[in-house]
């Protein structure tokens, strides 16, 4: 038997109390220790598969290269920045599916997403009632942001409609003097909002549209809509439409011989359209938010040479497609990192209030003063947005004059 004395005792005591509070410190540093290396998860539901495909890849790739540059600098709030990433197929209902497993079981504290206004839509009211901000770097739907919820989680760094809508009328005045412009306008939702947010655009200006035409997404043949516009004395046409029924547009008016100024939302710069539309794919001018082509900021030049690094398929501008994905997911990015570190918090309710409270931050496609208000969620306004055309198969910025 081993003895022991009381100053044996007395060690024991001492050690095992030692060892007791050595782990019982351990255990409660473990979980604080692995609090603070958990990543800050955000999320992203887009088209990753079908005919969208390769604009949810230009979201992807905006988002990473911010993030990248997030977790370079230490992540935010010390910790790094994870992107998790769900294929809503275009459908609504995938989308919606693909949100509620981000939210509820990957735990993002922001969303980014909606390539397609229906599927935004479709997000819209669970992110609100789950309270998780929603930042938008795609779709145009007014009604998105303007949703009517009160708190609003749905912010958007990208066109909105009727913004777009203004910058249409306002160029095609200033730049081609038009007096009469005729809408000829796809006949669906898309068509429908921009045809609201055209006739408010115009009657602001005081004027009246020559007429309002639609077109159905499988038309071959526009004439008989062109001609009605024509015998109405159009002088320009407002433009709204996806890559195949725009072509057809402008394949029925090379049928005419009729050449009118031509100013379209965005609808044309994806996809096929210098292959579908022919030699005249150029007469287009079109909507966008950002060219890589031509002298670049500093932040320009440094997301160019991280894309490049990155992806090898990227040598150039011209392979930057669609350029508008990329630099609206990169800004929208920081955008709501600056949030999150303000906040102090991942909680969906502190990132919110947080959005209101960014004075400044130099992006890639503009210098942001208070983006975000109460007022507008909606980061960019009719003045932002720059005017395109096709070069070939490039998409390049028409040159003022």
């Amino acid at each position: 038997m081993i003895g022991f004395g009381p100053s044996g005792v007395a060690g024991l005591t001492r050690r095992a109390a030692l060892g007791i509070g050595a782990t019982l410190g351990l255990t409660l540093l473990a979980p604080w220790s692995a609090q603070a290396a958990e990543p800050i998860k955000v999320g992203l539901v887009t088209a990753l598969s079908g005919q969208s495909a390769r604009a949810g890849e230009a979201l992807t790739r905006g988002l990473t290269i911010a993030i990248d540059e997030i977790n370079a600098k230490g992540g935010i709030l010390g910790r790094q920045v994870e992107l998790v990433r769900r294929d809503d197929e275009a459908n609504p209902a995938k989308g919606v599916i693909a949100v509620r497993e981000l939210v509820q079981r990957e735990k993002v504290a922001v969303l980014f997403g909606g390539l397609d206004t229906p599927v935004a839509l479709a997000i819209v009211p669970f992110t609100n009632g789950a309270k998780v901000p929603f930042i938008d770097p795609w779709a145009a739907g007014t009604n998105i942001t303007h949703n009517g919820a009160n708190p609003n989680y749905a912010f958007r760094v990208s066109a909105m409609d009727d913004s777009v809508d203004k910058a249409m009328v306002k160029y095609a005045m200033k730049t081609y003097g038009a007096k009469k412009p005729g809408l000829i306008l796809v006949n669906n939702p898309w068509g429908e909002s921009n045809e609201h947010g055209l006739r408010a655009a115009l009657k602001e200006v005081g004027i009246e549209p020559a007429g309002v035409e639609k077109f159905e997404g499988n038309d071959v043949d526009v004439v008989p809509q062109l001609t009605r516009l024509k015998d109405a004395g159009a002088d320009a046409l407002l433009l709204v439409g996806n890559v195949g029924p725009s072509a057809q547009v402008v394949k029925s008016l090379d049928r005419m011989g009729w050449e009118p100024p031509i100013v379209s939302h965005w609808g044309p710069a994806g996809g096929r359209f210098t292959e579908l539309a022919g030699p005249s794919a150029k007469k287009v001018i079109f909507v966008q938010t950002y060219s890589f082509f031509g002298k670049l900021s500093p932040v320009g030049e440094r997301v160019m040479s991280a894309l490049k690094a990155k992806y090898s398929d990227i040598k150039g501008p011209a392979d930057i497609t669609p350029a508008v994905g990329v630099a609206n997911a990169y800004d929208a990015m920081h955008l709501a990192a600056l949030a999150i570190q303000k906040a102090g918090s991942t909680k969906g309710e502190a990132i919110r209030e947080a959005l209101y409270q960014i004075d400044r931050y130099d992006g890639l496609i503009k210098t942001y003063e208070k983006p975000f208000s109460p007022e507008s969620h909606d980061a960019l306004g009719v003045d932002d947005y720059i005017w395109t055309r096709f070069e070939g198969d490039h998409i390049m910025p028409v040159v003022s004059n």
